[in-house]
């Protein structure tokens, strides 16, 4: 029986940590060292291992997953697992979801507890990571599941999962839509296909993105009473203070403070800018609330609508779509497919 090529590309991270001589954790493990650690892989799969860096994943950058998703896109094998940090899990798997079009397994995983811990979380997830890779009903719909990250033996949608905790093992969730699969015993059991047709839109909108610049953007949260300082400045600066786009973290249903508005609006005016839920997701209201920080104010004032992404999805999405030199009314059309 031909085992499945399985292709572990490490980035760094907690899962490829150790501890230096202070007992501090260090980056150092590379992907062969992972991959020792779970012998039984090779009865699973043929694994290639490679190092691509060995940084935290704080300090991971979007040319490093460009670079990472056009990696990908050249790979002979029958499935790809990606480890790195969990700090940007989120946002990187979202962004190889956008990058990535392959017919194969692409999955996402880390580690919660570092290898000097009791119960240390890297090796069962990157186990769990290739049983997904090698399952036939993951191999089947791999088109239809897109990038996928395995955590605490919990299969997850790339667009839809979140940190949730900053520590603890269980750390990782999709609150809007579940999981996809779930491991028990030696098996995955598929729960749900993903509804992609806004993924689809959005790479459409986006096309090849594999040679341009970086297109910095700013990420503001919205709070009570925010006096919108920040907004003022990026909105006085002749250049942006070197931003090409913004995403607001809104109140509620799209909201936001009403002294803030008139800086909102004008904010608009010059950068494309993008309101998505504080709260973490969830599709956001168009036309029920009326007033000048409304939503029905706000969409009229050119402000973009993010729909069910998270800010932090949100910001990745609106980087991609400045790369890809994409006007203002495109970009919102590609936002709007996300409800």
């Amino acid at each position: 029986m031909t085992l499945p090529r399985i292709k572990v590309l490490a980035l760094g991270g907690t899962i490829a940590t150790r501890p230096d001589a202070s007992g501090a954790m260090q980056m150092g493990l590379g992907a062969d060292d992972l991959v020792a650690a779970v012998p039984v892989l090779a009865t699973l799969a043929e694994i290639d291992a490679e190092t691509v860096s060995r940084v935290g994943s704080h300090s991971l950058g979007f040319d490093q997953i460009h670079a990472l998703a056009a990696k990908i896109a050249t790979l002979q094998a029958d499935g790809v697992i990606v480890t790195q940090g969990t700090d940007t899990l989120e946002e990187t798997a979202f962004l190889l979801d956008l990058l990535v079009d392959r017919d194969i397994p692409v999955i996402v995983t880390a580690a919660m507890r570092n290898p000097a811990l009791t119960s240390a979380d890297g090796p069962g997830n990157l186990l769990a990571a290739v049983r997904v890779a090698c399952d036939p009903w993951v191999r089947t719909h791999a088109k239809a599941l897109g990038v996928m990250a395995v955590m605490l033996d919990e299969v997850y949608a790339a667009g839809d999962v979140l940190k949730t905790h900053p520590t603890r093992l269980n750390a990782f969730a999709s609150p809007q839509t579940g999981p996809l699969a779930a491991l028990v015993e030696d098996r995955v059991v598929p729960l749900a296909l993903p509804v992609r047709e806004a993924m689809t839109r959005a790479r459409a909108g986006i096309g090849d993105v594999s040679s341009a610049k970086e297109q910095p953007v700013a990420l503001l949260w919205l709070g009570l009473d925010e006096p919108g300082f920040m907004i003022e400045a990026i909105v006085g600066d002749r250049d942006q203070l070197g931003y090409r786009g913004v995403v607001l973290g809104a109140m509620g249903g799209g909201h936001v403070p009403e002294r803030s508005a008139p800086l909102v609006t004008q904010l608009a005016e010059r950068l494309p800018t993008v309101v998505s839920p504080r709260a973490g997701g969830g599709p956001m209201l168009r036309q029920t609330y009326g007033g000048p920080s409304s939503e029905i104010a706000l969409r009229k004032a050119g402000l973009i609508w993010g729909g069910r992404l998270h800010p932090l999805k949100a910001r990745v999405l609106l980087e991609t779509c400045l790369r890809a030199g994409l006007g203002r009314d495109v970009i919102a059309e590609v936002f709007d497919a996300f409800g």
